[in-house]
């Protein structure tokens, strides 16, 4: 899965313990690790999140507003 131009770096999370024990749980019946499932939901979620945070951002500090007119002024159409 990982190769030469991969480096791996450590990241260290907190969990609470129901949490830790759902993770230990499935990754004893299904053979894989907590690290690997901790992986997918990251890798899973982060974009929602970055939408997410991306909006509130936007809605705190609203960009400029444009009319179609200066869109299309703006666009050259």
């Amino acid at each position: 899965m990982y190769n030469d131009a991969y480096t791996a770096r450590m990241l260290a999370i907190r969990l609470k313990p129901e949490m830790e024990a759902r993770l230990e749980r499935m990754a004893k019946k299904t053979g894989r690790t907590k690290t690997y499932y901790v992986r997918e939901a990251i890798e899973e979620h982060l974009a929602e999140l970055e939408l997410a945070y991306l909006a509130l951002s936007r809605k705190k500090k609203p960009g400029k507003t444009y009319s179609a007119a200066e869109a299309k002024r703006a666009l050259g159409l």
